[in-house]
């Protein structure tokens, strides 16, 4: 079985198979860039460019599912096309050229997805924990605590909106980190509300800039490890923050671990974290490689079995 998930910056692909449910064995990973957040994002446009890019990661994409002789496939759109005023043309034109049927869920439903995902690393959640996926398009936060979902948001704060709608500088300036802190405290309101409610200490980063700070701090090649989850200590992480705020855009380029997709928009993702860390008392961070792929692929493994 293989699922497609198109996001705001990527198409990503997984591919599992599994011979008695609920076991799996995921037997290729692989994601292509298409940048549908590019500077048409401030328009909730998808421009010819980004359509053109999305087609070509579904033709490559297809390849590999024909090496693997997929016998089923779920294609998932998210932030992008759910906020696109060209939805619509862009979903049609996809599924002629493509023959792929893209279906494109709600932000509830993403964070639904993203916390099966979760639990697929996890099993169970020892302590109550907020889940953060922090996208291109949106960002999504889930409070849980075992193996139930207790609050959730989406939220259309993603990285590429961020660049697009602010102007940051080369590197960033301290006035325009604090811009961003108050503005994620802000649009975040509710989740860090919900999170200091409930006394939660711990962070589960999923996948994206979550795999680029674990590859940074392993020195490893982006994609080359692969982590069902990763601790990621508080000091870690704040060495990684600062260099990371400190650093041009030319320095983080040279930096080992650093995937060229996230070049721009990491230093937005660690301001988020770091805000989300200082502002409710984060004690503990374990990263995760499992996020909204794998919730998809836990629904077909667990409800079409």
């Amino acid at each position: 079985m293989a699922v497609i998930d198109l996001g705001t910056n990527t198409c990503n692909l997984l591919i599992a198979e599994t011979n008695a449910p609920p076991t799996y064995k995921i037997l290729h990973q692989s994601k292509q860039l298409v940048r549908m957040g590019d500077d048409k994002i401030k328009t909730n446009e998808i421009s010819p460019e980004a359509t053109s890019r999305v087609l070509q990661s579904f033709e490559m994409h297809k390849t590999v599912m024909q090496k693997y002789a997929v016998d089923k496939i779920r294609a998932i759109g998210t932030s992008a096309i759910r906020t696109a005023n060209n939805k619509i043309s862009f979903l049609e034109e996809i599924g002629e050229k493509t023959g792929l049927l893209v279906k494109v869920v709600s932000g509830e439903k993403e964070a639904e997805l993203i916390f099966k995902g979760v639990l697929l690393a996890f099993d169970t959640l020892t302590e109550p924990s907020v889940i953060l996926d922090i996208g291109g398009g949106s960002n999504e936060l889930i409070l849980a605590s075992e193996r139930k979902m207790l609050w959730k948001e989406s939220q259309p704060t993603g990285m590429a909106r961020i660049i697009n709608r602010f102007n940051l500088s080369d590197p960033i300036k301290s006035e325009e980190i604090q811009m961003l802190k108050e503005y994620f405290s802000v649009e975040h309101k509710s989740a860090f509300q919900k999170c200091n409610s409930n006394s939660v200490k711990t962070l589960i980063g999923c996948s994206g800039a979550f795999d680029t700070i674990c590859d940074i701090i392993d020195r490893v090649d982006p994609g080359v490890k692969q982590r069902k989850t990763q601790a990621i200590s508080l000091s870690d992480f704040y060495d990684i923050h600062e260099s990371l705020l400190h650093s041009t855009r030319q320095q983080r380029l040279s930096m080992k671990g650093m995937d060229m997709v996230r070049v721009d928009l990491i230093v937005p993702a660690v301001i988020l974290i770091e805000t989300l860390i200082s502002g409710i008392g984060i004690q503990k961070i374990t990263q995760t490689d499992f996020a909204l792929r794998e919730g998809i692929l836990f629904d077909m493994i667990y409800h079409e079995n």
